[in-house]
């Protein structure tokens, strides 16, 4: 199946782009449009479609040479956002803001289409700016600024993460509570990052392991506070699910924040020793650590679709689109963040340990991990071909995760330096709206 399209092959269904030689055709050079739409068709791309990565090389070289060549601001533009951003790796809502423009500078676009696009994004973004509003409501109360100066104060960019995740109306429920979850694992994240010693992380794990609030006096005073709020989330989330009969979506979801503290502890073990674990050991726990298989299962609590059992047992499981999800999550934001990292003292990264284990120099290491994202999404790529293992609604959000993922960590990570890109993405989606 992976080599084929409504059972043709993909030679076949790219015949007509080619020439005699079975090279791409050079009239194709002059044409934009066809060379832009090939080459975001090559990122669907699943493993051993050599044609496709044929046509990688040949529309990037081509689209780069036009990009170059050209004046035309507005062919500049989508060139530009077709090569460093294409729509595979953009999450649903930025993809369409963006796409606005560019239909808009298009001679023959359809006035009545557009307005009509941009009253539904400008509508929805204010239902997205009232979620926000009670959502920081909410944080400002919890007071962590104050309490915990060393964490990350990131509610509006753990929110445009999860509006990444999903952004449709009917997920409003979903999106509140796994906004809250976010912050909560950021917090817990930086805490066992950047501050705590290692027995207040021994205790505060056992304490997080053992979820119960009588187990608070355990925990060094100044953590309290986030064990009791990590504790209300997961309240809150049943007093609403309770009423539909929905507790075990809140069950898996803790499973698996408890996952996620221990593999931030195994992590704090590993730095107190001074180890450096094998790559396969470090990728073993960047199952967990990296947050993703936490965000699968838990985006799925508030949804308002039927999920059964078996679902939430395969996704459990670690299936090959969260592990290849993980593998992006991680090396990616190693490659960018690994160095600032270990100036402050932070765990061997997985750069850190491939150079360790065979020798090379982070370069080698740079290129290595280069190429597991790009499998990682050929894997991604393969898991949503139909027939799918579990519904596609739930793949989506693993999907989405990884495009989130690729927007906020290629070539810096944005999430920590909130203050560039990331800033400008926030305010197209959630604070300008777009002009009718």
């Amino acid at each position: 199946m992976s080599g084929s399209v409504e059972g043709l092959d993909h030679k076949d269904v790219f015949k007509k782009f080619l020439d005699h030689d079975g090279k791409f055709k050079e009239k194709l050079t002059n044409d934009v449009q066809g060379l832009s739409s090939l080459h975001e068709a090559v990122h669907l791309r699943v493993h051993e479609e050599e044609i496709l990565e044929e046509a990688l090389s040949f529309t990037t070289t081509h689209l780069e040479s036009m990009l170059s060549n050209s004046n035309d601001d507005s062919l500049k533009v989508q060139i530009t956002e077709t090569l460093t951003q294409p729509i595979r790796k953009t999450a649903t809502r930025m993809g369409a803001r963006k796409y606005i423009s560019i239909y808009e500078n298009n001679d023959e676009h359809d006035v009545l289409l557009l307005k009509f696009a941009k009253l539904d994004f400008n509508m929805l973004q204010k239902m997205h700016q009232r979620e926000l509003s009670e959502l920081t409501r909410w944080w400002k109360d919890l007071d962590f600024a104050k309490k915990w100066p060393y964490v990350r104060d990131r509610l509006v960019e753990g929110y445009f993460w999860i509006l990444g995740m999903y952004f449709e109306p009917k997920y409003n429920r979903a999106r509140s509570m796994m906004t809250k979850v976010l912050n909560m694992g950021s917090i817990i994240d930086d805490t066992y990052d950047a501050y705590a010693t290692f027995d207040e992380l021994t205790a505060f794990t056992n304490a997080i392991q053992r979820w119960d609030i009588n187990g608070i006096d355990s925990v060094e005073p100044y953590l309290r506070p986030a064990y009791q709020a990590l504790l209300d989330v997961y309240s809150e989330m049943e007093q609403v699910l309770a009423k539909e009969c929905k507790l075990d979506r809140v069950n898996y979801a803790k499973y698996e924040m408890k996952k996620l503290a221990r593999a931030y502890f195994k992590e704090a073990q590993w730095l107190a020793s001074g180890y450096i674990p094998k790559c396969e050991e470090h990728l073993e726990n960047a199952l967990a650590s990296t947050g993703c298989l936490m965000a699968a299962i838990t985006s799925l609590a508030g949804m308002e679709e039927f999920i059964s059992k078996e679902t939430f047992e395969w996704l459990k499981n670690e299936p090959l689109i969260v592990r290849a999800t993980a593998i992006i999550c991680r090396a990616m934001d190693d490659i960018v963040g690994h160095e600032v990292e270990q100036q402050r003292g932070h765990v061997a990264s997985i750069i850190e340990c491939y150079m360790k284990e065979y020798g090379a120099s982070k370069q080698e290491a740079y290129i290595k991990y280069h190429k597991e994202i790009i499998n990682g999404w050929k894997d991604v790529n393969k898991e949503l071909l139909r027939p799918t293992k579990v519904p596609m609604f739930v793949l989506e959000r693993v999907l989405n995760f990884a495009r989130v993922m690729d927007m906020l960590y290629k070539e810096e990570d944005a999430y920590t330096n909130s203050k560039g890109k990331l800033k400008n993405m926030i305010s197209m989606l959630l604070v300008e709206s777009v002009k009718i």
